[in-house]
């Protein structure tokens, strides 16, 4: 992760000022949120009273391997304007091997400081443009739990000279991963 940002103790500034790239470190106040189930069996989660992953106890969710490279580019957050940060994600699951899970997932103790991750270099993200919301994604694959960050960061040059629309990056960052 490479926010470039040392977290102060000040809590995150929570009124509803839009987020710029002129404040620095980057830094969220709302978000979105998509959760996805790989090679599990009755993979529940629920996040700010919704619904997400596969509930289907008797069918095996396909393996993050089956989709090849466009795996991470199929994880998306689709729960739109949810303010930092309702309870803790409810994750309940089956791993392929069948064996029964449970986990609360706190993400406003892993996004305490309030920063976005990103892979953007300060120098290279373009000033006073506003951010949209952060995506943060929610993956049970088998026994593994990962929580993601994804945020379209404005740059000040495209990304391929010949293509002005490459002008920002949205890396998919881990933040946090714990195997059960």
């Amino acid at each position: 992760m490479s926010s470039s940002a040392t977290p102060d103790s000040a809590a995150p500034d929570t009124t509803a000022e839009a987020v710029t790239t002129a404040q620095w470190p980057l830094r969220f106040q709302r978000h979105r949120f998509g959760g996805f189930c790989f090679d599990t069996w009755g993979c529940s989660i629920v996040y700010n009273g919704f619904p997400h992953g596969q509930d289907d106890r008797e069918r095996q969710a396909a393996s993050s391997a089956s989709f090849g490279e466009a795996y991470p580019r199929r994880m998306k957050a689709a729960h739109l304007d949810i303010a930092n940060f309702p309870a803790p994600a409810e994750v309940t699951w089956r791993a392929k091997d069948q064996s029964e899970h449970r986990a609360s997932v706190d993400l406003g103790a892993i996004f305490a400081d309030g920063l976005i991750r990103h892979e953007v270099a300060r120098e290279d993200v373009a000033e006073g443009v506003s951010l949209n919301d952060p995506e943060i994604i929610l993956e049970v694959n088998d026994r593994t739990i990962n929580v993601y960050m994804r945020s379209m960061i404005p740059l000040k040059r495209p990304l391929d000279p010949a293509n002005p629309n490459s002008n920002f990056r949205a890396d998919l960052v881990r933040v946090y991963s714990q195997t059960y």
